[in-house]
Parts: structure tokens; sequence; C-alpha cells
């Protein structure tokens, strides 16, 4: 069965994205498609790029690294869970991208974006370039998630409406079918 590792992308103290990535990881799991890791870019907890030689050589020097390295060989798909911050995406996800290389390369990649009126789309469509320049695929279903706070629980949790749950399962099916084209 296929990886699938979804990237809690936010790491700002009072961050709502966990939410939002528990509610997805519970998606995720009730699809059945994939194995299911959920990873907290805050846990992670990575410097600014600190490695002396291009990622590309693969010759990491510090063992954060290499930790990283291995987490995200094994997957075989992502799912980013981000916000939109100023029209971009995050400093700590580009980071996170930039430490590696080939670890990345023909992965099938979703996004749960989320934010204000424009649910964290501009987010999406600033990243995807980069994404493509380290040869992942983006799959064109998403879950994007405008005015975010209206789905918030008073528990911590997420009460999805029923747009937010088909476009979980139409991510989650084209992840699948694109990550065994990709990774036969």
């Amino acid at each position: 069965m296929p990886h699938l590792q979804i990237v809690l992308a936010s790491t700002r103290p009072g961050r709502v994205g966990e939410r939002f990535a528990r509610w997805f990881e519970g998606e995720a799991r009730a699809h059945g498609g994939f194995d299911v890791e959920l990873v907290d870019l805050a846990a992670v907890d990575l410097p600014f790029l600190d490695e002396p030689k291009h990622p590309k050589m693969r010759q990491y020097l510090h063992e954060h690294t290499r930790a990283w390295s291995a987490t995200v060989s094994r997957a075989d798909a992502f799912v980013l869970v981000a916000p939109e911050y100023n029209h971009g995406y995050s400093a700590v996800l580009k980071n996170a991208i930039d430490f590696l290389h080939h670890e990345w390369a023909d992965k099938a990649v979703g996004f749960v974006s989320y934010g204000g009126v424009a649910a964290g789309t501009r987010m999406v469509q600033a990243l995807k370039p980069v994404l493509v320049g380290l040869r992942m695929v983006p799959v064109v279903e998403a879950v994007n998630i405008p005015f975010q706070q209206q789905f918030h629980t008073d528990d911590g949790g997420v009460a999805p409406n029923e747009v937010m749950v088909r476009s979980a399962h139409a991510m989650l099916d084209e992840l699948l079918r694109t990550t065994k084209l990709l990774r036969p």
C-alpha cells in the first residue's frame, strides 16, 4: 500500500492548521488507499538551511538533515496542509523543501489550503512551480478552505462541510491514481 505523508506546514504559535491536518488525516485513513503518516514541521524543527553542500549531492553533514531525508524518502505521496501567508507560502515550508532534492522527485502532491477569502489558493499557485522544479506532480484536485474559522469546533476540531469532504475524497482518489502511475 502506498505511503501518504500529510505535512502540517504551519509552525506559528496558536496555529489552526493542526485541526485541519487531523481532520484530513481521518479522511485519509477512512479512504483506505494509503498508509497514512502525519508529519508536523514544528516537531521536525529544522534550522534555517545549514547544509554546506547542495542537496542534489546527498552529502548531508547534519543528523537533522539525514532524519528529514529518511522521513521524506519513505513517502510515496504527500498532502501539504498549509495556510496562505501574504499571498504565498511560509518560510518554514520552503526551508523544509529546500533541505532535500531527490527525495521529493516523482511523487504526487496534493494540498489542503486554508485562509480567508482566497482559501489559501494563492499559496498553492505560488508553491506549485517550486514543487514541479523538484519533479513532483501536483494533482488538480484540492481542498481549499475559505474563511477557515467558520469550521472550527470548540474542542479544537473541524466541522467540515460537504464540499470539503467531497474534495478530500476526490483528491485522495487522484493522489492514489497518480501515485500508482509514478511508483508502480
